[in-house]
């Protein structure tokens, strides 16, 4: 099972990128806003999912672990493949269709390419109750001059060196989440090991 992929980017056009991992480039379907992200010669790190099927081995990758638990949770639901998955990210967020599950409301799966009314209803029935273990809850905003946490001053020290809030923010959820407590109780420490989660610093563009 292929479960992340870093490398350098060879490629990257329409929905698809090519990432060399140890000499071997992997080629991993994407939504269009994230090939987009990507620049030949960078290097990227992705979370994938591998479809196994008798005529094909199909790679598809995220940005995040939450599009994938989202992506996952698609391909569940009856009628829908990965391609179609990979179509409803491209045009919602996972905020975005965990607000329309939510709000009982199949509307904006509709206005996918190969979503129709039977299969956006279903997808709404099927991922009630699904939706809340796999949504992070948003970075808590500063009162003060000064960050109120460690995961605070790491987050302000990756804005300043050039990475996007949201992107820092992830990172350091996933960190969070992996390591012990006393392993991120330093923000020397959890910048360390955010830092090793995202590879070279980008700046933002």
């Amino acid at each position: 099972m292929i479960s992340s992929l870093r490398g350098t980017v060879l490629s990257a056009s329409g929905g698809t990128a090519v990432i060399e991992v140890g000499g071997v480039g992997f080629a991993v379907q994407l939504t269009p806003d994230h090939v987009l992200s990507l620049r030949v010669g960078d290097e990227a790190f992705l979370y994938t999912a591998l479809i196994v099927r008798e005529d094909a081995l199909q790679l598809f990758g995220f940005s995040d672990r939450e599009q994938l638990e989202v992506f996952d949770l698609l391909t569940g639901v009856s009628g829908v493949g990965p391609k179609s998955a990979i179509g409803v990210l491209s045009v919602l967020s996972p905020d975005d269709i965990a607000g329309a599950v939510a709000a009982d409301d199949d509307a904006p799966f509709r206005k996918v390419s190969g979503i129709g009314p039977k299969t956006a209803k279903l997808i709404v029935v099927s991922l009630t109750g699904k939706l809340a273990a796999v949504r992070r809850p948003a970075p808590v905003a500063q009162t003060a001059g000064k960050p109120s946490s460690v995961a605070d001053s790491v987050l302000v020290a990756l804005v300043g060196l050039g990475w996007q809030e949201r992107t820092a923010s992830e990172a350091i959820a996933d960190v969070i989440a992996d390591t012990a407590e006393t392993e991120r109780d330093s923000v020397q420490t959890l910048l360390r090991l955010t830092l090793a989660r995202l590879g070279p610093a980008q700046v933002t563009r």
